[in-house]
C-alpha cells in the first residue's frame, strides 16, 4: 500500500483502540487484577492466536473485518511476540501504537500472499481458478482452507484432464474425483513411456493369408486393415487383442473361383473399410453392420489413387483422369458428391480433415497439385514443369508436399499465367551433367538437383515456406500427425529431418536408413521411421539417440502408432508367389510381407493369453538393452 494509505490506516485503528481502552477503563477498572492468571501452555498445533496474529490470520481466513481489539497485558503480549514469526519489540508507551506497527510489520511480510474476501462469489473463484495449472492449484491449496476448497473443485480437475488429453469422451459425473483420476493418468502415461524407452511390450504377427502376398495396410486406432494378391481383405482389431480376423466379403462373380484381382488399396477409419481393386471396383464396409460391402462402385479403368477421412466418411478416388468423392445422403445411399477432371494421372489424394460444409480433396498429378473442393471446379494450386510431387500430406489448413527444385514455375491463381524459368540452375544442372560426362563417378552430384518441401495455407492458395534443400528426393512427409509448428519428413538419402514451421528450418536431422526413408510419424517426444531395407528404428528426438530398432526382410510402407501401440507393415516390392509349398513358413515370411503390431501397455496383457508373447524376466541393465520382451517367438509349423 502507498504512505497515504497506511498513514490513514494507522489513524484510524490507533483511533479506535483509544476509544476501546477508554471504554474498557470505565466499565472493568480493577478487571486486570482480579482476573486469575493462565497457565503455562506449551506451543502446539491447536494453541489459538492471540492479539494481532489473531487479526492475521482472520485476514488470512477470509474476515472482512478485523474482530475487536482486546486488551493485552504485558505478559500476554511478549508471549504473543515470541510465538510470532517477527522479532519482538519494544513496548511504546500507550501500547496502541506497538499493536498496530507490528501488525503492519507482518501484513508487509506477507505481501505476496494473495487472499480472497469471504463475500467472493464461489463461481467467480471457480472462473478464475481455472486458468490455473495442477502446480498452481497446488499450491493455491496450501494457502488457506477457503482456497483449498475452491483449489479441489472438481470441476477444475476434470476441466485440467480434458485439458491434457485424458479421457475425452467422458463427463463430469462418470468420476467422483477427478484429481485421483488426473494422477492415475498421468502414471499411466509415465509408464507408457517408460516401456517405449525400454523396449518393454509384447509383440504379435497378424495371422497371413498363406496362398497370398500383402499388397497394401492400412490402420487407424489400433484397427488394421489389410489387401492382398487373392482379392481378400482381412481386419484386425488390436486393441482387445483379436487377431483372429474376419474376411470381408467382396461379392464379386467371378468365372473361376479364387481368381479374384489384386487389392490396390485399402483405407480404414473409425466406422469404415474401403478396397480398391485392380479392375476399378471399389467395395465399402460398414465396420458394425456386417462383413458384407454396403456399397460397391466401378470405375472404368484401375484406380490410381484412394482416400478416406479420418473424422467422417467421404470417400475420394482417382481413376484415369477423373476425381470422384462419394458421400452418403442422408437416407444412407451412397452418392457422387463431386467429380473433378485432371491433365495427368493422379499419383497422391488426401482429404482435408475438418472441412465445415463441402469436403476438400488435395490431388497431386506428375508436376501438378490440385484443390479439389466439392462446390467448386479443380483449382491448380501449385505447378513446377519438370518436378514432379514425391510426396504429400495435408493437415486442418496446410497441405505439405516434396518437389525438385529444377523447371518451369507456373503462378496461375494469382493473375496472369506467368512462367518463370530458372536460367540459373538449368546452367548448373547443365555444366554438372557435362562434368559428371567427362569424369563418371558415383560422388558425382548435380548441386541444383535439390528436392524441397513446400508448405502451402489452403485458405490463402499460396506457399508460405519452402524447406529441406536437399540432394535426395522427399519420400515421405508427416504434418498432421505432427506437434504444432513441427513437421517431419524422410529422404532418400537416409536421413529423417525435422522442419520447423516458424523459422523455415531443420531443426534435427537424423541418420536413420541405408536405402532411404519410406515412413515417418512424430509425436512430441519420438520419432518411429521406416526404411526401404525393413528396418523400424524408435528415436527420442529430444535427446538425439535412438532407443530400438527391429529389421524385417520387405520395405515398411505402413507405420501408426498411438501412446500404447505401434502398427507396421512390409510391404515386398513383387506381388507374386515364388513357391507353392505353403508348408514352409520361411518362404512365406521371406517373399509375402508381414504386419506386426506391438503392444506397450503391458498392465492390460493377459497373463493366460493364448497369443504367443514372449516376455523378459531377466534384470535391466544400464548399458544397450537387450530385453526380450519384443522377441519375435518361435513359430509352428
Amino acid at each position: 500500500m502507498d504512505d497515504h494509505s497506511l498513514e490513514e490506516f494507522r489513524r484510524r485503528w490507533q483511533e479506535e483502540l483509544a476509544q476501546s481502552q477508554a471504554l474498557r477503563r470505565r466499565r472493568r477498572p480493577e478487571a486486570a487484577e482480579r482476573r486469575p492468571r493462565r497457565p503455562e501452555v506449551a506451543p502446539g498445533r491447536g494453541e489459538q492466536a492471540s492479539g494481532y496474529l489473531a487479526l492475521a490470520q482472520g485476514l488470512l481466513e477470509g474476515a472482512g473485518r478485523p474482530p475487536a481489539a482486546t486488551s493485552l497485558s504485558r505478559g500476554d503480549r511478549q508471549e504473543a511476540a515470541s510465538r510470532s514469526r517477527s522479532p519482538p519489540v519494544r513496548e511504546a508507551p500507550g501500547g496502541g501504537e506497538q499493536l498496530v506497527d507490528q501488525l503492519i510489520r507482518d501484513l508487509n511480510e506477507m505481501d505476496d500472499v494473495p487472499f480472497f474476501d469471504i463475500q467472493l462469489p464461489y463461481e467467480l473463484a471457480i472462473n478464475i481458478f481455472q486458468y490455473l495449472d495442477r502446480r498452481e492449484l497446488g499450491r493455491c491449496a496450501q494457502v488457506s482452507k477457503t482456497w483449498k476448497v475452491i483449489a479441489e473443485d472438481e470441476v477444475l480437475w476434470y476441466r485440467l484432464c480434458r485439458r491434457e488429453g485424458h479421457l475425452p469422451e467422458s463427463s463430469i459425473s462418470d468420476y467422483s474425483c477427478w484429481k485421483l483420476i488426473l494422477q492415475e493418468c498421468r502414471a499411466r502415461e509415465h509408464m507408457l513411456r517408460t516401456n517405449w524407452k525400454n523396449r518393454k511390450g509384447a509383440v504379435s504377427e497378424l495371422e497371413h493369408i498363406p496362398d497370398a502376398v500383402l499388397c497394401d495396410v492400412h490402420s487407424h486406432d489400433g484397427v488394421v486393415v489389410a489387401g492382398y494378391t487373392s482379392g481378400d481383405v482381412r481386419v484386425w482389431d488390436t486393441r482387445t487383442w483379436d487377431y483372429m480376423a474376419p474376411f470381408l466379403e467382396s461379392e464379386c462373380e467371378e468365372d473361376e473361383p479364387g481368381m479374384q484381382p489384386y487389392v490396390s488399396f485399402v483405407r480404414i477409419n473409425s466406422s469404415l473399410a474401403v478396397a480398391a481393386y485392380e479392375d476399378g471396383f471399389l467395395n465399402i464396409w460398414d465396420l458394425k453392420t456386417g462383413k458384407y460391402p454396403i456399397h460397391r462402385f466401378e470405375h472404368d479403368a484401375r484406380i490410381q489413387a484412394l482416400a478416406l477421412s479420418k473424422e467422417d466418411v467421404t470417400i475420394a478416388t482417382a481413376s484415369a483422369f477423373d476425381v470422384v468423392m462419394l458421400y452418403p445422403n442422408d437416407e444412407g445411399c451412397w452418392q457422387i458428391a463431386a467429380e473433378f477432371e485432371v491433365q495427368k494421372l493422379v499419383d497422391y489424394l488426401e482429404i482435408v480433415p475438418d472441412t465445415e460444409r463441402y469436403p476438400v480433396a488435395i490431388a497431386t498429378a506428375g508436376d501438378l497439385v490440385y484443390l479439389l473442393k466439392a462446390e467448386d471446379s479443380a483449382r491448380t494450386l501449385h505447378y513446377v514443369y519438370g518436378q514432379p510431387v514425391t510426396c504429400l500430406d495435408v493437415s486442418s489448413s496446410q497441405v505439405a508436399f516434396g518437389v525438385k527444385s529444377l523447371g518451369w514455375v507456373y503462378e496461375g491463381n494469382k493473375g496472369e499465367g506467368l512462367l518463370k524459368k530458372t536460367v540459373w540452375n538449368s546452367y548448373l544442372w547443365l555444366q554438372d551433367q557435362w562434368e559428371c560426362s567427362l569424369r563418371p563417378s558415383k560422388h558425382n552430384c548435380p548441386s541444383a538437383m535439390c528436392s524441397w518441401i513446400l508448405v502451402y495455407s489452403l485458405e490463402a492458395e499460396r506457399c508460405l515456406s519452402k524447406l529441406g534443400n536437399a540432394l535426395g528426393d522427399f519420400t515421405c512427409v508427416n504434418l498432421r500427425d505432427s506437434p504444432p509448428h513441427l513437421m517431419v519428413s524422410g529422404n532418400m538419402d537416409r536421413r529423417v529431418r525435422i522442419h520447423d514451421l516458424r523459422t523455415d528450418k531443420i531443426a534435427l536431422s537424423l541418420s536413420a536408413h541405408q536405402l532411404g526413408v519410406s515412413a515417418v510419424q512424430m509425436d512430441d517426444w519420438k520419432i518411429v521411421s521406416g526404411g526401404e531395407e525393413g528396418l523400424v528404428s524408435v528415436w527420442d528426438y529430444r535427446m538425439n539417440e535412438k532407443l530400438w530398432e527391429a529389421h524385417s526382410r520387405h520395405p515398411v510402407r505402413h507405420v501408426s502408432f498411438n501412446s500404447h501401440s505401434l502398427i507396421t507393415a512390409h510391404v515386398p516390392y513383387e506381388r507374386v508367389v515364388r513357391n507353392s509349398d505353403l508348408d514352409n513358413f520361411a518362404t512365406h515370411r521371406r517373399h509375402r510381407g508381414l504386419i506386426h503390431a506391438y503392444q506397450f501397455a503391458v498392465d492390460q496383457l493377459a497373463l493366460q493369453s493364448p497369443l504367443p508373447v514372449c516376455r523378459s524376466s531377466c534384470d535391466i541393465m544400464a548399458t544397450y538393452n537387450y530385453d526380450l520382451a519384443l522377441a519375435f517367438p518361435y513359430e509352428s509349423v
